[in-house]
């Protein structure tokens, strides 16, 4: 006999599923580093966001606590509302002017050498925010020219020369995430095209192939192993250079449900047939974040391609 409870409707699941004690391997500890706290600090001094924050993702006392924080433009609000996504929706305000100055004193007083910068959504804007994209890294590149800048960007679906802009600002890792497997991306990802991004993922490539492509996805939310394996294939057809793996969390009970929690085996399983499909650089593990670690896999993406490179000569 069961003995747990009838579940009554979709929303008792969804609780039930969220009280679902998660596995040793994804706990971590609460921020409380003097560190956090500084880095905390500087981002409301400069009134900058950080999908660090945002987002609630696990990395956070980590990365925080190395003063490694993920700048997070254009406001803190998406024109989008994917299912797996904690932050807010609605109408963002009009872009700062002085969001790429603030950003380039935060990634001084940091003392970055590798910044990512991701930003919401703006389908409201007629380049879906390209121009902010690119005033920050031109600001970075004067300010800080030693720094090596990753972007992670939306999708800029409809947005004419949008890519084409960012691309020519040369930042040194272009990444633009798919998130989940196509058959999902009606439930999930209801606003995007998983075709459209892996487009704009190729024509970064086309556009100038001395920059990075990175992409990620998320498991745990109903896909299978197949399909993992198909993404990576059209990854690989794209030439995306990087992959990262890692398993869904849902923030909070509104958000889709976490289907089961992939095991660390499973997520090694991942990351070796990544790397032999063709991967310059793979991350897959349960925490692992698109800019969980970037810098250092920065380093190791460059010293990948030049292995390669001299491989072939």
């Amino acid at each position: 006999m069961n003995d747990l409870p009838a579940i009554k409707d979709v929303s008792d699941q969804v609780t039930a599923r969220i009280r679902t004690p998660k596995p040793d391997w994804l706990r971590v500890k609460a921020p409380t580093s003097p560190e956090y706290a500084e880095t905390r600090r500087l981002m409301r001094d400069l009134r900058l966001n950080t999908v660090c924050e945002e987002a609630a993702c696990p990395n956070i006392g980590e990365c925080w606590k190395k003063k490694h924080a993920t700048v997070m433009i254009l406001g803190d609000t998406c024109t989008r509302a994917c299912a797996f996504c904690n932050i807010k929706t609605g109408m963002p305000a009009h872009p700062d002017p002085d969001e790429p100055d603030n950003v380039a004193i935060a990634v001084g007083e940091m003392g970055l050498e590798h910044v990512v910068i991701t930003s919401v959504d703006r389908d409201d804007l007629a380049d879906g925010g390209a121009d902010q994209f690119v005033k920050v890294i031109t600001r970075l590149r004067e300010t800080a020219p030693r720094t090596t800048i990753e972007i992670l960007t939306p999708d800029f679906m409809r947005k004419d020369g949008a890519v084409e802009a960012v691309v020519k600002a040369k930042p040194d890792v272009y990444n633009h995430n798919l998130e989940t497997v196509p058959r999902l991306y009606p439930t999930i990802r209801p606003g995007a095209r998983y075709f459209h991004s892996l487009r704009l993922l190729n024509q970064v490539k086309e556009l100038d192939p001395t920059v990075f492509t990175k992409s990620g996805i998320m498991v745990g939310l109903g896909e299978t192993k197949a399909e993992v394996y198909q993404v990576m294939d059209d990854l690989r057809s794209a030439d995306v250079d990087f992959i990262t793996i890692g398993q869904y969390l849902q923030p909070t009970p509104k958000h889709a449900a976490v289907d089961r929690f992939v095991t660390p085996e499973e997520f090694a399983d991942y990351a070796s047939m990544a790397r032999a499909k063709g991967f310059l650089m793979v991350s897959a593990s349960p925490l692992t974040r698109s800019s969980h670690h970037a810098g250092e896999d920065f380093l190791k993406l460059k010293a990948a391609r030049e292995a390669r490179v001299a491989a072939r000569a």
